[in-house]
């Protein structure tokens, strides 16, 4: 994939971020999501790829833009062919509420690499770098917690597991609690909470819980950017959700490793803040109609990792002056 294509999508994270920011704290997490959804397609018509939404805001009969097999930007020859995963908005929740760790999202990769996961729950683990290898989604909270403090060289007590704040957890926040680990409870948005445990300043060192599967592909992709590590399974809750993994040909019994979610070693990750989190800053808006945001973009094969802060004077840009 062309190398510039990663600031190219870093201006897509940064028009959802903008124009869903707005809403913070508002209780209108529909209107936050319709907002960065719109922004995030009009900014996609300005690229210059080939794309299939693969990870998107649900079927065509669902979703009027952004929907899954949605094709975005010409087949002209020479465009970059692509899978797309977008969550315009991870934290719906977060930024109605106005809390923390809302972001808009995508990872891109070549054409038939990314996994088209089912929109159903998936129970995930993740860690960082030098936890790679060290984990196994089969095995318990406390023997994962123990290879991850070996591998880190930390004792047990010093490990911090961050963990969605659901009854679905109690059982498992119980189990961490009893071995001595320290416990990150999350209230909204696993895309970055997985992210997160590549980055020391977190403080996290591992995440384990039961998520969406669509941010857990996403998650792995950024994870796979940063040399990270990810394993997922499937866990559809009814028969309605089974049905769709069936649809999909999913395997309802098989652990999805990193490799398994994003194939090869080309991927582009662009996540902007929306609303302030651990390691990105959200959308601040500022007198004479200038705004700023915080951008974190990853790309392989380079490995590298970037910062983007971007200010926008939103006056020049008539869809975000209101």
């Amino acid at each position: 994939m062309n190398r510039n294509l990663s600031l190219n999508l870093a201006r897509v994270t940064e028009a959802a971020a903008l124009s869903a920011g707005k809403f913070q704290g508002k209780g209108d997490k529909n209107g936050a999501d319709k907002a960065a959804v719109d922004a995030m397609r009009r900014m996609f018509d300005q690229i210059e790829i080939d794309g299939i939404v693969v990870i998107g805001e649900g079927e065509i009969d669902e979703a009027p833009m952004l929907y899954i097999g949605e094709h975005i930007g010409s087949d002209s020859k020479g465009y970059d062919k692509v899978d797309i995963s977008v969550d315009p908005i991870d934290g719906t929740t977060a930024i109605s509420e106005g809390r923390s760790n809302a972001i808009a999202v995508l990872a891109v990769s070549p054409r038939g690499t990314m996994l088209n996961a089912p929109d159903v729950y998936m129970k995930k683990i993740a860690c960082g770098p030098r936890a790679k290898g060290c984990i196994d989604l089969d095995d318990s909270p406390t023997e994962n917690i123990k290879r991850v403090a070996k591998a880190l060289n930390k004792n047990v007590s010093e490990v911090t597991v961050a963990v969605l704040d659901r009854p679905r957890h109690d059982e498992m926040i119980n189990e961490i609690r009893q071995l001595g680990a320290r416990i990150k409870k999350v209230s909204d948005g696993d895309i970055l909470t997985a992210i997160e445990a590549c980055f020391d300043e977190s403080g996290i060192d591992l995440m384990m819980g039961v998520g969406g599967a669509p941010e857990g592909v996403i998650a792995a992709a950024a994870l796979k950017c940063l040399g990270g590590d990810f394993q997922g399974r499937l866990n559809p809750t009814d028969e309605a959700q089974k049905e769709r993994c069936l649809k999909l040909h999913s395997d309802l019994n098989k652990i999805y490793t990193i490799e398994d979610l994003v194939k090869g070693d080309e991927v582009i990750f662009s996540a902007t803040g929306v609303t302030t989190g651990e390691i990105l800053e959200g959308v601040k808006y500022h007198k004479n109609n200038m705004a700023t945001t915080e951008s974190l973009v990853l790309r392989l094969p380079s490995g590298t990792v970037r910062r983007i802060k971007s200010t926008h004077k939103l006056s020049q840009k008539p869809e975000y002056a209101k």
